[in-house]
């Protein structure tokens, strides 16, 4: 069997390991801004103000944001980091033409029959409950204690407005493989979240004056195997190295002169990293490519099993996430099954798991670059994606009481859980997803 665990708590482990080499971490503190000198190069961060209500005014608890600056800024916030999307494109990290291509992972970890409890089974699965024309698939992960972690993601290239990839989760939990297992057990978590999928092609600069991309913020998953915690982790030990050695070995930076770590991008292209990824580096794209979906599972079968990426060519990303969306006019609605209540729920059910919480006076981390778009362009051209692309039930369309007749679109934010596909998915690009004050949003356990 294999080794199954939940990251959520490795990651408190580790951060608890940290802490006693002498490591600050600043637990529910979010970066909110980046420190750039004059020439460009980065300097550090600055956390967000707290105790600013709706309107963005001070609060009688008011507490501003501060400077954490260094001589190495390393960004290390996942896919789609608030701050690094920015940034990528402020320093021009990625070539004209060049972008990342993103799935949603939604899960659960339910309490099964320790009868049908098998602990180290690991099950991917390809396709079912999505068409042919959507990349996707679930998983299946017996861990300790008859916990079971299963899954579903569904690629946000997928090109039918109607398409609700949490309906789509209910679907596959009723498949009778996957209903009984769960059948007789207690779902105990629930969570989602945006993953990097394009690749070695999708990478951008890794280095810049004062800094690096790390993990997920720069794109390391290993999208067959929907694994890459071990690739972030080796980037973060290549980002230390290269940190290191010019701070300390070689006395960089003394003078305010910023540290280009041109060599951690050469330890990148020499390490296992490169290698694994430069191996499936066409398993991804090849499902969009004049292959098919057809095509591409058996060109990724022979390509994983045999070729091992030792082809003269590399499949490219013909356009970003969000261009991907087709109008209504071209589909037609999916009619998904209600929710029985026992192997499968409602959203707000769902959500009510996750123990998200916001407070409510605060700035809408979720903001609009303008007000009338959704309402304007995104519910007559593709009836409001919103609401079906949130796996929480953050956005909706409601009656405007001051026009009858007509809808507003409403931003239910204390309900996100932080998975960032609402910024990746929109196909107006009109949300932008900041951070809360820091400590708000979902509250995992076991996930």
């Amino acid at each position: 069997g294999n080794y199954i665990v939940s990251l959520s708590n490795v990651v408190k482990w580790l951060g608890e390991k940290a802490e006693e080499l002498g490591v600050d971490v600043f637990p529910g503190t979010a970066a909110s801004d980046i420190i750039f000198a004059p020439d460009g190069s980065v300097h550090g961060i600055v956390t967000n103000d707290a105790g600013v209500d709706k309107g963005f005014k001070p609060k009688e608890s008011y507490t501003p944001g501060i400077e954490l600056r260094g001589k190495v800024t390393l960004f290390a916030e996942g896919c789609h980091g608030s701050l690094t999307k920015g940034l990528i494109r402020k320093l021009k990290l990625r070539e004209e033409g060049q972008f990342q291509t993103y799935g949603l992972g939604i899960k659960e970890v339910w309490e099964v029959d320790p009868a049908k409890h098998s602990p180290g089974d690991v099950i991917h699965t390809m396709g079912y409950p999505l068409n042919y024309s959507t990349y996707g698939g679930g998983f299946i992960y017996h861990m300790e204690d008859n916990k079971v972690s299963l899954g579903l993601v569904v690629g946000l290239d997928y090109q039918n407005p109607y398409l609700s990839p949490y309906k789509e989760f209910q679907r596959f939990k009723a498949h009778p493989f996957v209903t009984n297992l769960l059948k007789g057990g207690r779902v105990l978590s629930y969570g989602a979240r945006a993953l990097v999928e394009g690749g070695l092609q999708s990478l951008p600069k890794l280095f810049f004056p004062g800094g690096a991309l790390i993990g997920d913020t720069a794109g390391f998953l290993n999208v067959p195997k929907i694994k890459g915690t071990h690739n972030a982790m080796k980037s973060g030990i290549l980002a230390a190295d290269s940190a290191y050695k010019a701070i300390v070995t070689e006395n960089k930076g003394q003078d305010g002169t910023p540290i280009v770590m041109a060599d951690y991008e050469e330890a990148f292209k020499a390490s296992s990293i490169y290698q694994e990824l430069y191996e499936v580096r066409n398993v991804r794209p090849s499902f969009h490519s004049p292959l098919g979906m057809w095509g591409g599972m058996m060109w990724s079968g022979l390509d994983t099993m045999f070729l091992k990426g030792r082809v003269p060519f590399t499949f490219q990303h013909a356009h970003p996430d969000h261009a991907m969306l087709q109008p209504t006019a071209m589909h037609q609605p999916i009619d998904y099954p209600k929710p029985d209540n026992e192997i499968t729920f409602d959203l707000l059910t769902s959500v009510s798991r996750t123990g998200t919480n916001h407070a409510e006076d605060q700035p809408v981390h979720l903001r609009l670059k303008d007000s009338t778009v959704e309402v304007k362009e995104n519910l007559p051209l593709y009836a409001g994606p919103e609401q079906r692309f949130c796996p929480a039930g953050v956005y909706e369309y409601v009656d405007d009481e001051a026009n009858p007749g007509k809808k507003r679109f409403q931003i239910n934010s204390q309900n996100c859980i932080h998975c960032k596909t609402c910024d990746i998915k929109d196909p107006a690009q009109n949300i932008n997803w900041a951070v809360p004050e820091g400590g708000d949003g979902p509250q995992y356990v076991d996930t």
